[in-house]
């Protein structure tokens, strides 16, 4: 339970942020449904806003939610599910969360995901309840498959489900994102069902302490053929990127978002003259 010090304290805030994967591959379909994947998941500053306020006792933990559109009850976010899991572990007051989703969903971008894993984490740093990375990761995992990556949030080899996280070293210094979303929503088990896994291909932890000069042509996503001959709006996204002057181009995770890497600053002007319904970002690749 909280000490009388975070009694005090009644409010925390955090910026989930989104990830992009630098290749991806499908590697086999296991019996129970899911399918074992390899990536390099890599972490940008594209993020969501959400605040954790601490209620008296004998109210009901909430969710409020603005800025885009969530579908589905707020019960069935991944922030609530978050809290009841952790007050499996310990025991806690009830709390009232506020998230501002800025993240584009269903866009391979792992936004809810982020906003679980946060939650988690803010959880355990406000209410001093010492669970370790480790332990928090096993408890996102429960939560979701990309969710144990934004516990320590930094680039990871992910293997399994996505539950398995091999920290990285990447050169990624100077070089700038740019990503595209073009505001189609993909539905992640009907992209997986446009793949066919193979696990007879060497892993990609050969690429640690490579920069994005080194991957075209041989870092990809298996998603990104089969999702762009479905999805036209994709393409042209990864038309625009290269048009831009974009040395390595592709989509992150099933999509619909596709990114750039650029050795300089990318012209913000290219993000605030999309088509509508679409949205961007611009940021550095490497974590200050």
């Amino acid at each position: 339970m909280a000490d009388s010090a975070v009694a005090n304290r009644r409010t925390r805030i955090a910026f989930p942020n989104a990830k992009v994967n630098l290749g991806l591959q499908v590697r086999k379909r296991r019996k129970d449904g899911y399918h074992d994947i390899e990536s390099l998941f890599v972490p940008i500053d594209w993020t969501d806003t959400l605040e954790l306020e601490v209620l008296p006792k004998g109210e009901h933990s909430a969710l409020h939610m603005h800025g885009l559109a969530i579908p589905g009850p707020a019960a069935n976010n991944l922030i609530l599910k978050a809290h009841a899991l952790l007050c499996q572990e310990r025991n806690m007051p009830p709390v009232r969360f506020h998230l501002i989703k800025a993240i584009p969903m269903g866009a391979g971008l792992g936004g809810g995901s982020s906003d679980g894993a946060f939650a988690i984490n803010m959880l355990n740093q406000h209410f001093n309840l010492g669970l370790t990375a480790d332990r928090l990761e096993s408890l996102a995992a429960q939560l979701g498959s990309d969710c144990p990556f934004f516990i320590r949030n930094t680039p990871s080899l992910v293997t399994g489900r996505g539950e398995h996280l091999k920290p990285l070293q990447l050169r990624l210094e100077g070089w700038w994102m740019m990503v595209l979303h073009p505001g189609i929503h993909i539905s992640t088990p009907q992209a997986f069902g446009w793949v066919n896994p193979d696990d007879q291909r060497p892993s990609l932890s050969h690429w640690e302490n490579s920069d994005p000069s080194d991957w075209t042509g041989e870092l990809t996503n298996d998603f990104t053929g089969p999702v762009s001959q479905r999805v036209p709006e994709v393409e042209k996204a990864l038309t625009m990127l290269r048009s831009y002057g974009a040395k390595f181009t592709d989509m992150s995770g099933s999509g619909s978002a596709v990114f750039g890497c650029f050795p300089h600053e990318p012209d913000s002007e290219c993000v605030r003259t999309l088509p509508p319904g679409w949205s961007g970002w611009i940021g550095p690749m490497a974590k200050p």
